[in-house]
C-alpha cells in the first residue's frame, strides 16, 4: 500500500503545452530580434546588438521550455536537455563573441547531432528516438520505432543541410535565416510528422498521440 502512494502520479498529456515547449523558444527569438533590429539595414553595430540581445533573451526562453515541461509534463526528455545544452552553448559563444554565426549554425550542429544518433541506432538495430523522446508515441511497436528513427534521422541530415543553406550570409540575411524557421522549418517538421500517421497507425500508435518531436 506505502509502495502504490510513493508512486509518482502520471501527468496528463497536453499537446498545447508540447508545442508551447517545442516552438515557443523559437517564437520569443523572432519577436525579440524584430524588436530589437536596426531600421537600417547597414546599421551593423545595431545589427550586433539586435542579435545578442535576442539571443540572450532566446536561452532564457529555452530553459524556461525546459522547467515547464518539468513542472507541467513531469519530465524533460533526452531530446529536449541535448537541444537546450546546445542553445545555451552556441548562444553564449554568440553573446561573447558579437558574432552570429554561431547561432545561425546551432540549428546545424543540433540537426546533426540527432542524425548521427538516430541513424547510429538504426544501423545498430537500435531505435534511438524512443530514448530520445521516452516514449512520446505511446502504443508504437519496436518495428514502427525502428522505422521512425530512420526516417526522422535522413530528415535531420536533410534539415541540417537546409539550415546551412538558410544561414550563409552571402545568400540570406539575419532576418530571413530567422524567419525561415517559422514558414520552413517548422511547418516542413509538422507535414513531415503527420506523412507518418498511416505507418505510425499501422504500428500500433492512436491518432491523438502524434507530435512532432524536437524543435
Amino acid at each position: 500500500m506505502a509502495d502504490e502512494q510513493s508512486k509518482p502520479t502520471p501527468r496528463k498529456k497536453s499537446g498545447w503545452i508540447n508545442l508551447l515547449v517545442d516552438y515557443g523558444p523559437v517564437i520569443i527569438f523572432f519577436i525579440a530580434y524584430r524588436m530589437y533590429r536596426p531600421a537600417d539595414p547597414d546599421n551593423m553595430v545595431g545589427e550586433v546588438l539586435a542579435v545578442t540581445r535576442s539571443t540572450g533573451i532566446f536561452i532564457v526562453a529555452t530553459i524556461a521550455a525546459l522547467a515547464i515541461s518539468h513542472f507541467k509534463l513531469g519530465k524533460i526528455s533526452p531530446m529536449l536537455w541535448l537541444t537546450t545544452v546546445l542553445v545555451v552553448g552556441f548562444g553564449a559563444l554568440t553573446i561573447l563573441t558579437q558574432d552570429p554565426f554561431w547561432i545561425r549554425h546551432k540549428p546545424t550542429g543540433i540537426y546533426l547531432l540527432f542524425a548521427v544518433l538516430l541513424l547510429g541506432g538504426w544501423l545498430r538495430g537500435k531505435a534511438m528516438l524512443r530514448i530520445l523522446l521516452e516514449s512520446a508515441f505511446d502504443g508504437l511497436s519496436e518495428a514502427g520505432w525502428m522505422k521512425l528513427s530512420r526516417n526522422w534521422g535522413f530528415f535531420f541530415l536533410f534539415l541540417a543541410g537546409l539550415n546551412e543553406v538558410f544561414a550563409s550570409p552571402e545568400w540570406f540575411s539575419f532576418d530571413e535565416w530567422l524567419k525561415a524557421k517559422l514558414v520552413v522549418f517548422m511547418p516542413l517538421s509538422f507535414l513531415f510528422t503527420f506523412a507518418h500517421m498511416p505507418m505510425l497507425m499501422k504500428h500500433g500508435l492512436g491518432a491523438s498521440d502524434v507530435e512532432p518531436p524536437g524543435q
